[in-house]
């Protein structure tokens, strides 16, 4: 079958690279696309990255695997997008856009008659993920973000579901492998799945890291996934995980309730108690401190690596061991 995205086309065995435009009401971006239709039938893979500015491990990635994977190696279809949210990537360095300081990944499936952010999301919807077989979307510590590697999919109340999200994110090869409970929300993948799409998220590198090293840890990750949903065959170039994949359960998020400067005293990797203090906030005027405290027992997947925070800021998510 023809692949087909706006005026972009892959025939079968054929590999397409464009842009197109998504109106985003106040201003019109060009949204990269490489579309990789395979030789023989398969499944519709949807790989997104660049959905946040300062995230720069997932769009070197998808960059460099759109270069390395050909026609003649896929089966079905394979479509890239380096730079999911082009004003956030290229205008800015945090998780919201500089139109409209929205984060994408809190708005998705978006609205295409809303503001910019929700109709960049619409868009993403619309041409990329809807009638996908699979999508992963990733992501990496910003640059005021520490992180552990991590995959992150839902429980969706829908048991085939659940079982493709959960064989997907085991695939990755990652040690932490964390789900939420519901398919609630505005992330990428939460929303997929309400939309009876498999989808998982992949958090890769921290601290803004360019590093060709964490590129290439990603790389093998993306081999593994794309074998295990059957769109490439084994190769030398999937290297096995040297770690065994084990549940997690998100039990809770630290967000700062006033503005000021932040001095963390618990920090990624860290495990820490429920009530635990885990950082001060100082006001630079008058020196006034807030104690923040750990809002659940388990251990600290990312925390803000940043100093000037403001109210709503994510201080810290924590995650515990599923038994």
């Amino acid at each position: 079958m023809t692949l087909t995205i706006g005026a972009l086309r892959a025939e079968p065995g054929q590999k397409t690279r464009g842009t197109l435009p998504a109106d985003l009401g106040t201003t019109t971006v060009d949204v990269p696309l490489i579309l990789v239709n395979g030789s023989r039938p398969g499944p519709r893979v949807v790989i997104t990255g660049g959905v946040h500015g300062g995230e720069f491990i997932p769009v070197d990635a998808t960059t460099r695997l759109a270069g390395l994977l050909e026609p003649d190696e896929i089966a079905g279809q394979l479509v890239i997008c380096p730079v999911s949210n082009p004003p956030a990537v290229y205008g800015g360095r945090l998780n919201i856009s500089p139109l409209d300081g929205v984060n994408i990944n809190r708005v998705f499936p978006g609205d295409k008659d809303g503001g910019p952010t929700d109709r960049m999301a619409a868009w993403l919807f619309e041409h990329l993920i809807d009638g996908a077989d699979a999508y992963i979307d990733l992501h990496s510590g910003g640059i005021d973000q520490h992180l552990l590697d991590f995959v992150g999919y839902r429980l969706t109340g829908d048991a085939e579901l659940d079982a493709k999200n959960k064989a997907m994110a085991h695939a990755v090869g990652y040690e932490l492998v964390i789900f939420g409970t519901s398919a609630d929300g505005g992330n990428s993948h939460a929303a997929a799945n309400r939309q009876g799409i498999p989808a998982i998220l992949v958090e890769t590198g921290q601290l803004g890291d360019r590093a060709p090293a964490t590129v290439r840890r990603l790389l093998d990750a993306l081999y593994r996934i794309l074998h295990h949903l059957g769109a490439i065959e084994a190769s030398e170039h999937i290297k096995q995980p040297t770690v065994q994949p084990r549940d997690w359960i998100w039990t809770g998020d630290v967000e700062s309730p006033v503005a000021g400067l932040w001095y963390p005293d618990a920090v990624t990797g860290d495990e820490v108690t429920e009530g635990q203090t885990i950082g001060r906030i100082i006001d630079p005027v008058d020196g006034t401190e807030h104690k923040i405290t750990a809002t659940a027992t388990g251990k600290i997947v990312y925390n803000m690596n940043g100093l000037s925070v403001r109210p709503g800021t994510h201080l810290a998510a924590i995650a515990a061991p599923h038994h």
